[in-house]
């Protein structure tokens, strides 16, 4: 079984519009139905009802294809073909009215991502790349960043949901990696973090415990924009492991450097 990798791309790309209308619908509203997974780990309504959407649209192109979606949809589990989806990435900034989140969605074949839409409603900035086809940000190519040094280079890195609970949790990398570069960043949404090393406006980022869902799009998207993108030990990266360092590949050694993997 092939797929035309054009063809599914947009189909994605209209997918992620979707969902971003219903975010830009219910965003800032005042009277969001709320859960929590975890102790600061939230879902509401608006996650439930995009996984719903993009799903049922996956399933009716794609029927023989598989589906990862964050809000626990699963269907075709040996399927050649994933459909990895972060309905709503940053879940927490949109249940607080903080407008940093995104849409997520990546195709993945044999655990290598091969196309990836991340979608941010507010700023209404579409991200897309096809393996082997560059990487672009509402149809204007985009690139990494030239910067050749930690000590001139703004990051980003995030905090696992057990970061009270759990030693491994990225204080420490956050301690030593900010007293050797210009700036550090967490503004609360992996897919973004990763777009925005792939589009320039940032040089690094590194986080852990991730899941594929938040990465699955972002890491495709990064190297078409001829980034580097490893575990934060240097290794081949998993979707499905413990770790993501993505930059414009002129730093990542000397951030991988200061980080514990």
């Amino acid at each position: 079984m092939s797929v035309d990798l054009s063809e599914a791309i947009e189909f994605a790309m209209g997918c992620a519009r979707s969902a971003g209308e219903i975010q830009r619908e219910k965003y800032e509203s005042k009277d969001l139905d709320i859960d929590r997974k975890g102790r600061i780990d939230l879902v509401t309504e608006v996650d439930l009802e995009c996984e719903r959407l993009i799903t049922e649209l996956v399933a009716k192109k794609y029927s023989e294809h598989g589906i990862i979606a964050e809000e626990g949809t699963s269907r075709n589990p040996e399927a050649e073909y994933q459909w990895i989806i972060d309905p709503l990435d940053g879940t927490t900034n949109f249940a607080h009215g903080f407008p940093i989140f995104a849409v997520s969605i990546g195709l993945v074949v044999g655990g290598s991502p091969v196309a990836g839409v991340v979608y941010e409603p507010i700023r209404d900035e579409m991200f897309h790349a096809v393996k082997g086809g560059g990487a672009f940000m509402n149809e204007v190519k985009i690139e990494v960043s030239k910067a050749e040094a930690l000590k001139d280079s703004l990051l980003a890195t995030g905090f696992p949901y057990d970061v009270a609970t759990n030693p491994r949790n990225n204080i420490d990398n956050f301690r030593r990696v900010i007293m050797e570069c210009q700036a550090l960043r967490r503004p609360g949404a992996a897919a973004i973090d990763l777009v925005y090393v792939a589009c320039g406006r940032l040089d690094g980022f590194w986080e852990q415990r991730l899941k594929a869902w938040d990465i699955a799009a972002g890491v495709l998207i990064v190297t078409e924009a001829g980034g580097t993108v490893t575990d934060m030990g240097g290794g081949r990266l998993d979707l499905y492991g413990e770790t993501v360092c993505a930059t414009n590949g002129l730093i990542h050694k000397e951030i991988l450097g200061l980080l514990e993997p």
